[in-house]
């Protein structure tokens, strides 16, 4: 099954982000994610098998992370899919990324990225990537749990399962 660590955001914000994602839809065309998809992926793990898919499970229960906050205040976008997204720069997702990586090591995953640039993707196939004339963003994202999540790819896109979370902090 395929799986990603990820920061879900709070009610409120994701439905903010969802008037954002119709923005840029109206503006880049596109398939919109709907808002109970909108994440921060910090670790993608690809496929993983049932068994080590419990030992995620157990390990993401009993995880605490550091509670902490994150500025959204730009668009970006990825050209060769087609992304469409929202993110800023923090150096505690930053370091919260890196931490959750050297811990999967010992999970035997070996696959760390090595740049990363934490996001929330609003657009799939986006027609156009011109974000310059969308509205300016400032919003601040509170975080204190991390979900382990599973993707499923149906005729219509993804969807996904939260299969464990870590304690809040």
């Amino acid at each position: 099954m395929r799986l990603f660590l990820a920061l879900v955001p709070p009610l409120e914000l994701r439905q903010r982000l969802g008037e954002l994602a119709e923005l840029a839809q109206a503006r880049c065309g596109g398939r919109r994610m709907p808002e109970e998809s909108l994440h921060l992926t910090l670790a993608f793990l690809g496929e993983v098998a049932d068994a080590r898919m419990e030992e995620l499970v157990h390990w993401v229960s009993a995880m605490a992370i550091a509670p902490g906050e994150w500025r959204l205040d730009h668009w970006g976008s990825f050209r060769r899919p087609g992304i469409v997204w929202v993110g800023g720069r923090s150096s505690a997702l930053e370091r919260l990324h890196a931490s959750v990586w050297d811990e999967l090591a010992s999970f035997g995953f070996s696959d760390r990225p090595g740049h990363f640039v934490p996001h929330v993707t609003l657009l799939r196939r986006a027609r156009r990537q011109e974000t310059q004339n969308l509205p300016a963003i400032d919003m601040t994202w509170p975080y204190r749990q991390l979900s382990l999540v599973r993707s499923f790819t149906e005729d219509d896109g993804a969807r996904y399962q939260i299969l464990a979370r870590s304690p809040a902090a």
